[in-house]
């Protein structure tokens, strides 16, 4: 398919463009949610440079942009999150991503996420598997829940904080363990790639989890929401079957998904 190439062309050259450009200190231009929701000025930078290669072959597409957007004319749009993980970025912590999908008529076909400071472009294309540096991904199947590793993130504001950290004291008893890595699409290919049994988290944008949900559904694993319905902003649940259905029974009692 031309999408995974190209989406993986851009991720890449987008991924050089910001570790040769990243300063000692970057620059915080705005916040959006929250004081400690920042955007840097190498984020704008790099969804410009994103957005120049995707009109460039494809002028007639939609393009969504964590920092903004462009209407399009065909079936084809372009989800892209120019660093996921801006404040590991801001602080040289290396768990941040180029995230880059392709929707067409509302379906992902296609994804790369480049885990830039790790050297790490995982790649799928819808029904082909997903990929990493010429290995094909599986996520880990057959774990019970007291065994998984689970990944979550949090959001900004801190009302939703607040309930997050409730839920989360209910599921570290009940698991292994808990990681945070402060990156959604990373933490989904992480899952992929059997470094995490599984991930939840309320409040993801879908630059956050179209490519990188992708390539976990085609390394096995099911990608959801609560009560069948599917992942969105709302809530994101990420695991083998199985597990899956056990945090989800473990988390939908805890009604995951209100702020405080």
């Amino acid at each position: 398919m031309i999408f995974g190439h190209l989406v993986e062309e851009i991720a890449r050259e987008a991924g050089e463009m910001l570790l040769a450009k990243r300063p000692a200190r970057p620059e915080v231009l705005a916040t959006k949610s929250s004081p400690t929701d920042v955007v840097t000025a190498l984020d704008r930078a790099c969804e410009e440079l994103i957005r120049s290669r995707i009109k460039a072959v494809r002028p007639d597409d939609a393009i969504l942009g964590e920092e903004g957007g462009e209407a399009g004319e065909g079936r084809v749009r372009w989800i892209v999150d120019p660093i996921d993980g801006t404040v590991n970025f801001l602080y040289g912590l290396p768990e941040w991503a180029v995230s880059i999908a392709v929707e067409v008529d509302g379906e992902v076909v296609a994804g790369a996420v480049n885990v830039v400071p790790r050297g790490e472009v995982f790649t799928a294309v819808k029904g082909g598997g997903a990929w990493l540096a010429g290995e094909r991904l599986r996520c880990n199947t057959g774990v019970p829940l007291e065994r998984a590793l689970v990944a979550t993130g949090f959001g900004y504001e801190s009302g939703r904080r607040r309930v997050q950290a409730e839920i989360l004291g209910h599921v570290l008893p009940r698991v292994r363990d808990i990681r945070r890595g402060g990156a959604a699409s990373s933490d989904l290919c992480s899952v992929a790639a059997g470094r995490v049994d599984g991930y939840y988290e309320r409040g993801l944008n879908p630059w956050d989890y179209a490519a990188g949900g992708l390539i976990a559904a085609e390394a096995g694993a099911r990608v959801g929401g609560l009560s069948g319905r599917p992942n969105s902003p709302g809530f994101t649940l990420c695991a083998a079957s199985g597990l899956f259905e056990e945090l989800h029974d473990l988390l939908l009692p805890l009604d995951p998904e209100r702020d405080a």
